[in-house]
């Protein structure tokens, strides 16, 4: 980590949808602040003005004309800052050079991605470079993977407390989700699947639950891709879409660790559609709407919901650690806003924040942010961002 600099934070993307809620959550929950220095990137400083003064954030802050197009303008924005937070995905499309400058100046990088192979595939070529320079690289500081990283991390902490071990079998089930996902997830999806039908090749990584753990290969996942009834849970359930990404994360997370859940550690992720014909029937529908998120209908990037939209989303995750001789664990992790934009721009600046202020002693290479910042993110995120986590039973 460097250890000085003109900025903090830059926000990167600032006059994207994103990246405004980003700057207007750091505007108005850092106003006078003067222990964080941020600063709003982006292509256009007439842009720049004008979402400034939209979003009410202080008259004098700071604004770096970058292009993703550009690099040299990328290498001059990561050179003043400490961390660059970015919202100008998909990151296989616009993220490459900046994530290759952030890596040779020692720059701290923060993103949204959900882009399991194009991860892979700059965790190979950059980790030394990171490494060797002091940068930090933290890809998907959103709702994906943040909730579900810290959902197992907390669980398991309960099932050490309870069982006196961790679990080797961990479910994580979406019990309640209201909002929708982002214009990026949608358009990064639909990029990921172009990449891998031009290069059959990708799609052993696209399908590998340990895809982010280069050199380890743990024991056979579920495969999460039909609906099914779960007798523990009283309950149907259907596949969710972040668990492509999500598992990928909370394996690489397991092992960043050095495998606190052990070498055989189980994961998957569901959405609960409840009991009976009902149930099955909604879980059917959880499927066929699965396929529209990255369809032609989805947002495009730079859409997003209204404020009421965003303030009326909510989501409720439960985690559930089983022990060998049946017992279980429950906690539930909880959000205040709507998944894709509302509690996103709220963990993504703390996640930031907490990388900067917090742990100072996290070493540089590529880490996921719950690996990375633990329980001092925990701490943050219920404190600043909405989010609870609490033991069920």
């Amino acid at each position: 980590m460097k250890s000085s600099s003109k900025f903090d934070i830059v926000v990167y993307g600032a006059t994207g949808f994103t990246g405004q809620l980003v700057c207007e959550y750091l505007a108005a929950h850092y106003k006078g602040d003067r222990g964080l220095k941020w600063a709003m990137a982006g292509r256009s400083l007439d842009k720049l003005k004008s979402v400034r003064d939209a979003i009410g954030a202080p008259a004098d802050t700071p604004l770096i004309p970058a292009d993703s197009g550009d690099v040299g303008s990328l290498e001059a924005m990561v050179e003043q800052t400490r961390s660059v937070l970015t919202t100008v995905g998909p990151y296989q499309w616009y993220g490459n050079e900046l994530i290759a400058a952030c890596a040779s100046s020692g720059t701290d990088y923060l993103d949204l991605c959900g882009e399991p192979v194009w991860m892979r595939q700059m965790i190979d070529k950059h980790e030394a470079e990171a490494k060797a320079s002091g940068a930090r690289i933290l890809f998907s500081c959103g709702f994906d993977s943040v909730p579900f990283e810290l959902g197992a991390f907390f669980v398991q902490e309960e099932a050490k407390r309870a069982f006196g071990a961790p679990a080797a079998r961990v479910k994580g089930r979406v019990r309640d989700m209201r909002g929708t996902f982002s214009g990026g997830t949608a358009a990064s999806g639909r990029a990921t699947f172009e990449a891998v039908s031009k290069d059959l090749s990708l799609v052993a990584i696209l399908n590998d639950h340990f895809a982010l753990t280069p050199g380890f290969k743990g024991v056979k996942q579920p495969k999460g891709n039909k609906p099914v009834y779960e007798e523990d849970m009283q309950s149907w359930t259907a596949p969710f879409t972040m668990a492509l990404i999500n598992t990928r994360n909370i394996h690489r997370s397991n092992m960043l660790m050095g495998f606190p859940y052990g070498q055989d550690f189980v994961y998957d992720e569901m959405v609960l559609t409840g009991p009976g014909e009902q149930g099955e029937t909604n879980a059917k529908k959880v499927m066929a709407m699965n396929s529209e998120k990255t369809g032609p209908n989805a947002r495009k990037p730079g859409e997003g919901p209204s404020r009421e939209e965003q303030e009326n989303g909510l989501y409720d995750l439960l985690y559930v650690a089983v022990a060998p001789d049946g017992r279980e664990v429950r906690i539930s992790v909880k959000g205040d806003r709507d998944p894709g934009y509302g509690s996103t721009s709220k963990i993504i600046s703390e996640c930031a924040i907490c990388l900067v202020r917090d742990t100072p002693d996290v070493p540089a290479g590529f880490w996921t942010p719950g690996a990375a910042m633990q329980h001092r993110l925990i701490k943050r995120l219920g404190d600043h961002a909405g989010l609870t986590f609490a033991v069920e039973r």
